[in-house]
């Protein structure tokens, strides 16, 4: 019998009412096992007094977030006079040398997760345009994952793999997302070191960077279908429970993923038990 994890992750919990609702309906009526929170999420109150209650054994993570919206601290090398944030992510790989900047993130990443962990328990931290995959922040996110005893921390590996769409493929989207599994994966090597030296556990696999801004029910499959070994794969989703126009958007696409009862059993044909983080450790 073999040991294949499978966790389908809403990212970006607590942005939105939309996309909290999202969640709620991604968790009572599909199979939505674990969501993301952003601390300084515009709705982050409704989802930790309205969402989290009504979904007892959803694995929550933290969402670090220095890429939109307020901060949570005086972080002026992270801000904007307003304090919003303003740097660009190639702005933070080139910034991530520098002593005081890495400082103000830590700081702002220990608010965020503490403001979380006030609320509910977490089993997992990630962030907001996987902005932690960056080797001397990915640090400091370690460190403070073992010192607020967090079992896990989102690495990006994934394998590239293809999905028989042309619409998928000739796209100003996808040429992107080629870079960035490649930065992310090199970011990895890195990575999965620091996560063994602070005995913290990782996800082996990730589905959803190749496919960014382009992730549906095919892309979820054929991701899983590449994973023969025993691991755990984590899908990560921006779903939102309402198209925004008239026409279906790409977050209610996303969010569609969760409802897919045909997707669910091909999960389960391909030998992949659905879970959470904390029922990993």
């Amino acid at each position: 019998m073999g040991n294949k994890k499978f966790i389908l992750n809403a990212d970006d919990f607590g942005m939105s009412k939309a996309v909290n609702r999202a969640v709620l309906e991604g968790y009572h009526n599909g199979f939505l096992t674990s969501a993301s929170l952003c601390a300084n999420g515009k709705a982050f109150n409704a989802a930790v007094n309205e969402i989290i209650p009504e979904c007892p054994n959803l694995g929550i993570g933290v969402h670090l977030n220095i890429m939109e919206g307020r901060s949570l601290t005086k972080a002026p090398k992270l801000t904007n006079k307003k304090g919003k944030f303003n740097n660009s992510y190639l702005k933070l790989i080139l910034n991530s040398n520098d002593p005081q900047f890495l400082e103000q993130i830590e700081y702002e990443f220990r608010t965020q997760i503490e403001t979380i962990m006030n609320y509910t328990k977490v089993d997992h931290i990630d962030s907001h345009v996987h902005t932690h995959a960056i080797p001397n922040i990915f640090k400091i996110t370690a460190k403070l994952a073992k010192e607020y005893n967090i079992p896990f921390i989102r690495t990006q590996y994934e394998e590239m793999y293809f999905v028989p769409s042309i619409k998928k493929h000739l796209n100003f989207k996808y040429p992107p997302n080629i870079l960035k599994i490649l930065l992310l994966n090199s970011f990895t090597q890195i990575n999965k070191k620091v996560v063994q030296e602070y005995g913290l556990k990782t996800n082996d696999y990730i589905i959803g960077v190749g496919y960014t801004g382009l992730m549906d029910s095919m892309t979820v499959e054929y991701g899983l279908k590449t994973l023969e070994e025993d691991c755990i794969a984590e899908a990560l989703i921006h779903p939102c429970s309402y198209a925004v126009s008239h026409h279906k958007d790409q977050h209610y696409n996303e969010f569609l993923i969760t409802q897919n009862k045909s997707l669910k059993d091909k999960i389960n044909r391909l030998g992949f038990e659905l879970t959470n983080y904390k029922n990993e450790y």
